[in-house]
């Protein structure tokens, strides 16, 4: 039987479909593992669990420390950007009212040139040369011109005079924005949440070791259950719960505080390694061919 010269080595200028799956080309798609996903309890910045939580109306949780250091980084960027930005736009004025000065300059030296002519006046013999061996206030103008377009003459081919493009900024936002969701979010948007610890848990060791139950079915809170949150007063409750009872009784039941369906903010997680709940959980990576060393180059994954 024949062999199938795809599959084989052979001596071609090109690299076949099969050398280039061999070498690893192409984009690789993987479901990520339980590993590589954020539990439910931990900080969207600082990825550990967290401390004194606080949540968006989006429902992305974060520590208060870290939420507040992140919107105090964004105030002074944008401040830093505002003030680049005004300066800018001062110097381009700036530029804009010298052009126009020499704008008129030239038209009234033009005027001059061709009401006088180009006979040079003797008037004030006395008056010293130029260098350029030229008498009068005409011809001076004019080699000071040459001297000012010498000198700011943009000639690519020389180090010293390679012009440089001129560095735009931009108009900086008005307002923070999140740094999980990218919407705009506001000190005051943010509110506390407060999560119901499991007291009856003896496997408990440390701190950060803490499992947290939903108040009202006493089931514990994993990466599998939907939860939501309270705006009002901050309790978390699983979404099953939410959506029964609350609706119907208009408070809160832990606390008895009233409440409203505009006040349930459901919280963001993401999933497990078999079911993704919110988000697509599949890394990808694409490889090309080196130019000729063979070997596949790697471009970093992206998580989708």
């Amino acid at each position: 039987m024949p062999q199938r010269h795809s599959k084989n080595n052979n001596d071609l200028a090109f690299f076949t479909y099969d050398e280039k799956r061999k070498l690893g080309y192409g984009t690789q798609r993987e479901r990520l593992g339980r590993d590589s996903i954020k539990p439910f309890d931990a900080c969207c910045l600082c990825l550990k669990p967290f401390i004194d939580p606080m949540s968006c109306q989006k429902g992305h949780v974060f520590c208060k420390e870290c939420i507040l250091e992140c919107l105090l980084s964004q105030k002074k960027d944008i401040h830093r950007k505002q003030v680049a930005h005004n300066s800018q736009q001062k110097q381009e004025k700036e530029e804009e009212e010298e052009k126009l000065m020499q704008q008129k300059a030239r038209e009234l030296e033009a005027f001059d040139q061709q009401n006088h002519g180009a006979v040079p006046h003797y008037n004030d013999r006395n008056q010293d040369r130029d260098k350029n061996g030229f008498h009068g206030a005409n011809s001076v103008k004019v080699t000071s011109y040459e001297e000012e377009a010498l000198r700011t003459m943009k000639a690519f081919w020389l180090p010293s005079a390679t012009p440089e493009a001129p560095v735009k900024v931009a108009a900086p936002p008005e307002c923070t924005t999140c740094p999980e969701g990218s919407e705009k979010l506001k000190l005051k948007a943010l509110f506390p949440i407060h999560f119901t610890e499991d007291k009856n848990d003896e496997k408990t060791s440390t701190p950060l070791d803490k499992t947290f139950i939903c108040p009202s079915c006493k089931v514990t809170l994993t990466n599998t259950l939907s939860l939501v949150a309270l705006s009002s007063c901050g309790h978390v409750f699983c979404k099953k719960c939410a959506d029964k009872f609350i609706p119907v009784d208009k408070v809160c039941l832990v606390c008895n505080k009233g409440c409203k369906e505009r006040n349930l903010v459901n919280l963001k997680k993401g999933g497990t390694g078999f079911a993704g709940h919110d988000d697509d959980l599949e890394a990808k990576d694409f490889k090309h061919l080196g130019s000729g060393s063979g070997l596949g180059l790697v471009r970093p994954a992206v998580k989708t």
